[in-house]
């Protein structure tokens, strides 16, 4: 077996044995920051496989998010198979329509482009009734799946995020050994030369595009269900840049590299925030955050999938250069 594959395993295996050891918080906790990770993975699919920096992924979110509470009714518990599928596709469409438009551009040009079309879902929701304006909205029953599934406990809500974190994965890993997946890669490398084999690469693009809004719904979707309420700052740019520096801290271009730096930004914010280390230095947690990713992105290139073989690197090296050392003695 593979080391990453037997990584991302291990993982999996943790995270379905840690209701066995950590009390409600740690539940709790866990369960925000697998909902991140599918956030992440959506956009990994946009940055790490084909290339795209999106500076919008947050509307998806958001839009997923929103789905769930405005559709839910308000004397009984909606229907989980009906309720989920709407609020990811409602996210896939709204995708759809910003990557039609926003593919149009490249580089910079194409984060502004996101980010401005994010920036007025956040504005339909802040300045108008629809999204219950800045004091936002309550979910108020959570849905269930008839007598089979009810999302209103807390260990269910949890092994149910975690198969929607383990299937997104899986999802993911298969479509990019695809076709599908190999041309996304070919147009990360090369978009030119795709064009000059005679791939149209506009109508792949839009598809990782919409998919990835999907994927964010759902994830939003999960978030909403898990808090029970929503507000704008779902969609806002402020969360579209962390999760993008979830993906940058874990790896891009490695799907568990999105597991990883989801975890890991989620628990250094925890970890600055703790008044029992940092005291009343806790409130300026954003600092601290600051300053461990700054020396996250200096230290570690690669990010942290990369630093066993970053370890493995410098081993080597030294390993030769100890052995021309001691060639060098023998010859003198």
């Amino acid at each position: 077996m593979r080391a990453p594959l037997a990584f991302v395993l291990a993982c999996f295996a943790a995270l379905a044995l840690l209701p066995l050891l950590a009390g409600n918080y740690g539940v709790d906790l866990v369960t925000k920051i697998m909902v991140y990770a599918i956030f992440a993975l959506s956009l990994e699919l946009l940055v790490g496989a084909t290339g795209l920096v999106c500076f919008g992924q947050a509307a998806f979110f958001g839009i997923g998010a929103y789905a769930a509470v405005l559709l839910s009714p308000a004397s009984e518990a909606a229907g989980l198979a009906w309720l989920l599928p709407v609020s990811i596709v409602a996210a896939a469409l709204y995708a759809l329509a910003v990557g039609a438009l926003s593919l149009r551009t490249k580089g910079v040009y194409f984060i502004m482009v996101t980010l401005a079309f994010a920036q007025m879902a956040y504005y339909v929701v802040h300045d108008t009734p629809l999204g219950g304006g800045t004091d936002g909205i309550y979910l108020n029953l959570k849905p269930a799946l008839g007598t089979l599934l009810d999302l209103d406990g807390a260990l269910t809500l949890y092994f149910f995020t975690l198969a929607c974190l383990a299937g997104t994965f899986v999802f993911l890993a298969v479509l990019l050994r695809s076709r599908f997946g190999r041309a996304l890669a070919g147009i990360r490398v090369n978009e030119q030369r795709m064009r000059a084999t005679g791939f149209s690469t506009y109508p792949y693009k839009l598809a990782a595009f919409t998919l990835s809004g999907g994927i964010a719904g759902l994830a939003g979707f999960l978030f909403a269900v898990k808090d029970g309420f929503v507000n704008p700052e779902l969609m806002s740019w402020h969360l579209s840049g962390a999760v993008l520096i979830m993906i940058i801290l874990g790896g891009i271009g490695h799907l568990r590299g999105a597991l990883i730096g989801a975890f890991a930004f989620a628990l250094l914010q925890e970890f600055f925030k703790s008044e029992a280390i940092f005291g009343a230095f806790a409130r300026h947690w954003h600092l601290g955050l600051g300053l461990a990713i700054i020396a996250s992105v200096a230290l570690l290139p690669r990010g942290l999938v990369g630093l066993p073989g970053q370890w493995r690197e410098r081993l080597v090296g030294r390993n030769r250069a100890a052995v021309v050392g001691e060639e060098a003695l023998s010859e003198a």
